[in-house]
């Protein structure tokens, strides 16, 4: 029997490769160059999951991600919260004092200044964490360094100089799991949950204050609000929300059945359990 299969954006080796271990320790971990890729290699059923940053602690939302989920076609079946550690890394033999370039993602390079200002090191930006490692491990210098997960040490055979070097120690990034089912099962019963959901609201005055207005009414805890551009236009009326419980829970439905009233379109993303991770960080 063939093992199933998971995407995530990034080489081997990457944060997203180490979440996909983690909770999926059973698929095997596909990478791919963009989320474009991560995306499509879901939707046509060439992975049965993705593993797919939304955002990060530090550094906000993924901006990337955030642009292609509306139109996406897949849907959330679950989330994971990752505590992020950054190794800096270099080749067999070097030397942390010799280090005069550190190399990787832009936003893994913005997580980890105080090193970086500590060697007095030149910053190269590279597509990702692992593939910063993996550039270095193929062309081998005592000058340079990479900032990856420990992960990408282990697969490029490179030598840890400084372990968890990252300047906040609450840096965590969030993942969902995509899906290309247009009907996931359901999450199973008794779990806290969480529902994800676009809207756009109808052109009335005050649509999104009365759209939203179910939710305080009937005690639902909405954890996320974003606006999106639609099609260019500079007006705020497609939303991606998050909020606590099931579709099925009744202050939920009477909230829901409100903000459709005030909606021209409404569309549930995923209904899916909510990471332990919350109730320990009081997400």
């Amino acid at each position: 029997m063939s093992k199933g299969k998971i995407a995530f954006q990034g080489e081997l080796g990457a944060n997203s490769h180490e979440a996909c271990q983690a909770a999926y320790p059973e698929l095997e971990p596909v990478p791919c160059a963009t989320f474009e890729e991560a995306f499509e290699a879901v939707k046509s059923h060439a992975c049965e999951l993705g593993m797919i940053p939304v955002e990060n602690s530090t550094a906000g939302r993924v901006a990337d991600v955030h642009h292609l989920l509306p139109n996406s076609g897949l849907k959330i079946i679950g989330e994971r919260f990752k505590p992020i550690h950054f190794q800096l890394m270099g080749a067999p033999g070097a030397k942390l004092a010799d280090v005069k370039v550190v190399a990787s993602m832009p936003i893994a390079l913005g997580q980890c200044r105080k090193l970086i200002r500590q060697l007095k090191a030149r910053t190269e930006s590279a597509g990702d964490t692992a593939g910063a490692a993996k550039a270095l491990a193929a062309n081998p210098d005592p000058s340079r360094a990479a900032l990856a997960p420990a992960l990408a040490a282990e697969l490029y055979g490179l030598e840890i100089l400084a372990r968890d070097v990252e300047d906040e120690t609450h840096n965590t990034t969030r993942f969902l799991v995509m899906t290309g089912d247009p009907n996931p099962p359901d999450p199973p019963a008794g779990s806290a949950c969480v529902t994800s959901f676009f809207f756009r609201v109808r052109n009335l005055p005050a649509a999104l204050y009365k759209a939203l207005g179910g939710f305080a009414t009937n005690g639902v805890n909405m954890t996320k609000l974003e606006s999106y551009m639609e099609n260019g236009a500079f007006t705020a009326t497609f939303f991606y929300a998050e909020v606590d419980g099931r579709p099925a829970d009744p202050p939920l439905a009477r909230a829901l059945e409100e903000l459709a009233f005030f909606s021209d379109h409404f569309e549930i993303m995923g209904v899916y359990p909510a990471d332990p991770f919350r109730r320990r960080a009081g997400a």
